[in-house]
């Protein structure tokens, strides 16, 4: 069985081929960075467009590159939210032309189960039921996962996401857009210490998040210091130790409060060195074990759609032609929305 896996959600084009023997054989992503770096963040219209116009020819690729004949695609997954109207649009278009010319199921994919799920295209042994932190530049949630479909949110960012946090602070210190890996290359370079920054809801028994505050401290130190290269990376590298501080903490309340010993940490943000670092740090002193997807992953691809479009389709849980997107798709109202 192959699924082909179609990823328009936000600024990025992915494409994959899974296969339920060979796993993964093929994904293309390809990057809006370049359009939308003169703008400082995304632009929607902008997004939607790009992947109108690349969307099929990734297909096309992907299935000349792997050598897959259309013939041997079972079912195709596109992802039909949480993301931008517009651009889920696209994938849900495209997706649902190929299912009625090829003859083959439609699979709806929720966007945020795809990254709650990619760290299994790695490892094969992670067990329900465990801790997921999910970290990307639109959504920052804890979730408890129960099995495949089930999941109970714990918390989650009351206001801005730790990747909006990220890329606005990033772009208040002249970084380029998408800028949260450079932020982070910056704070390589930062002096411990020199500044103190406040951990948001740290003390607070519940697990939600709040990032506003903590950009707004910053912002006000960046107003009032000089902008050369050492204090720049000074004040980035505190706010960086000042986010993975909050996310690191919470996570183990989560740990603590359900008395799991799992912990999943995926989607763009988790890509961070320093967040990685000190959540396997808590979780070794813990007794627990965290599971992370390799890099190239950790970002909206094709390829987590394809994975999860495969456990939906051996669940026999697929759409019927009529086009479902929902931008503001909860993990909560999966059991609900997939039949």
């Amino acid at each position: 069985m192959r699924i082909l896996g179609i990823e328009t959600s936000c600024d990025d084009t992915g494409i994959a081929i899974y296969d339920n023997r060979l796993g993964l054989i093929i994904n293309l992503l390809h990057s809006q960075d370049n359009i939308h770096d003169q703008y400082g963040g995304i632009v929607p219209e902008l997004a939607a467009r790009s992947h109108m116009n690349k969307t099929v020819p990734l297909i096309k690729t992907a299935l000349k590159k792997s050598g897959c004949s259309i013939s041997s695609i079972s079912a195709i997954a596109y992802t039909a939210g949480p993301g931008l109207m517009g651009s889920l649009l696209i994938g849900a278009s495209v997706g649902h032309a190929l299912s009625f010319a090829w003859k083959v199921p439609i699979i709806p994919i929720n966007h945020m189960e795809g990254h709650l799920l990619s760290p299994m295209l790695d490892e094969k042994k992670i067990k329900f039921p465990f801790i997921a932190l999910l970290v990307s530049g639109g959504h920052t949630q804890l979730i408890q996962a129960f099995k495949i479909g089930y999941y109970k949110l714990l918390g989650e960012s009351l206001d801005d996401s730790v990747g909006e946090a990220f890329d606005k602070i990033a772009k208040l210190l002249g970084l380029k857009y998408p800028g949260g890996s450079v932020l982070s290359n910056l704070a390589q370079y930062g002096t411990p210490g020199r500044f103190k920054f406040p951990r948001p809801m740290v003390y607070s028994s519940d697990l939600n998040f709040s990032f506003s505050g903590l950009k707004t401290y910053t912002a006000n130190c960046i107003n009032k210091q000089e902008k050369d290269f050492q204090t720049r990376a000074d004040i980035a590298y505190e706010f960086e130790s000042a986010v993975v501080d909050t996310l690191v903490i919470k996570c183990k309340r989560a740990l603590k409060q359900t008395g799991l010993r799992r912990i999943v940490v995926a989607g763009g943000v988790s890509a961070n060195n320093t967040l990685r670092k000190k959540i396997k740090k808590m979780a070794t002193y813990h007794q627990s074990k965290v599971f992370y997807v390799k890099p190239e992953l950790c970002t909206d691809n094709g390829a987590m759609i394809a994975y999860v479009g495969m456990l939906r389709f051996k669940e026999r849980k697929h759409s019927e032609l009529n086009i479902f997107v929902s931008p503001n798709w909860l993990l909560s109202e999966l059991k609900n929305k997939i039949k």
